[in-house]
């Protein structure tokens, strides 16, 4: 179901009647994820609302794959998805540029395998014949795989299913699978009796890396360049102001009530949970280690691995010769030179 914040109501609602510059304002649809992250912040306060002049609707999505449906049909103009969605909506043709990373997934998507699953999580060779359940064409799904591949465990010999993440939670509690590879806030609800096998830093380590990005319809972008560098500067300032005061971002904080009321889950994991992300500045947003450096960029580098992934996956038909064409750094860089 749709959802918003009730500030991007009102203040949607406001602009739409005139009072935002006494013209009608210009609107854009968003799609998120329930994935925890500074931004919820000026999402629930209004702010881009407030800053870009724009009505906006907010739209939560389960996963990476239901955004890429919505933004290849047009109803979403910008969308969160991790990089194995990302790569699998630009292959198949819909033109959406990357500007952000919303957070290096490290350590906050892991496998974990259910106490008295008769998995050993110091043993991989213990999963076979298991039901390890992942989000399909997720970066968890990604890294489920590659986990399998470094451990040399054919993927024909473990039960690998297809559910959401609400799913899994609820799977998990029934005792219908016996391990899963997944982010919060279903990761931190199964952790409680569950054990850590591996997560995405370590594979990050191993050669794969994978993030949260969000994209944008390219023409719809060209269109709306101001807004973009507006957009992109709100989210900067809220990652800057959880990298300078994660302590006060306590559970009964109001910066953790605000990731709660927009995501969902328990204030008492929001904190942990942030601590498995890595937030990446404007600076590093824009150097080769992300969006900056053509093909040579880690953002596009990625979606190239990737693809190579999805292809052997049968999700794709094709790997495109160059990925940077959908990856910028100029919004970045634009709003780098705003916040001077």
């Amino acid at each position: 179901m749709p959802s918003r914040s009730l500030a991007g109501w009102v203040v949607g609602a406001l602009a739409l009647f005139g009072v935002a510059g006494g013209t009608a304002a210009k609107e854009v649809t968003i799609g998120y994820q329930l994935i925890y992250s500074p931004w919820a912040l000026p999402i629930t306060q209004g702010r881009f609302e407030k800053e870009t002049g724009y009505s906006i609707k907010w739209v939560k999505f389960d996963s990476g794959a239901k955004v890429s449906t919505a933004m290849a049909s047009g109803d979403v103009q910008i969308g969160v998805m991790g990089s194995s969605p990302i790569t699998a909506t630009v292959s198949r043709g819909v033109d959406v540029v990357l500007f952000w990373i919303l957070d290096d997934i490290a350590a906050s998507e892991a496998m974990v395998v259910r106490e008295g699953s008769g998995i050993d999580p110091n043993r991989p060779e213990t999963l076979k014949g298991k039901k390890i359940a992942t989000p399909f064409v997720s970066t968890a799904h990604f890294h489920t795989l590659f986990a399998l591949e470094v451990w040399g465990i054919d993927p024909k010999t473990v039960e690998i299913l297809n559910m959401q993440p609400n799913q899994i939670a609820a799977a998990w509690e029934r005792g219908d699978i016996d391990g899963a590879y997944v982010w919060d806030p279903a990761l931190a609800r199964i952790k409680r009796n569950g054990r850590v096998m591996i997560d995405s830093a370590a594979l990050a380590e191993k050669g794969k890396p994978t993030f949260d990005g969000i994209v944008v319809q390219r023409e719809w972008a060209d269109k709306n360049k101001d807004f973009m560098v507006k957009f992109v500067k709100i989210i900067a300032e809220a990652d800057e102001q959880y990298r300078k005061n994660k302590d006060a971002w306590t559970p009964d904080s109001p910066e953790v009530k605000a990731l709660v009321s927009l995501f969902g889950g328990e204030p008492a994991d929001v904190p942990p949970s942030l601590a498995l992300y890595r937030f990446p500045t404007l600076e590093e947003q824009a150097s080769k280690k992300w969006l900056g450096g053509g093909k040579e960029s880690g953002a596009a580098r990625t979606l190239a691995a990737t693809a190579e992934f999805l292809k052997a996956q049968g999700r794709i038909d094709t790997v495109l010769p160059d990925y940077s064409k959908f990856v910028t750094a100029a919004y970045v860089e634009a709003a780098m030179k705003l916040a001077k």
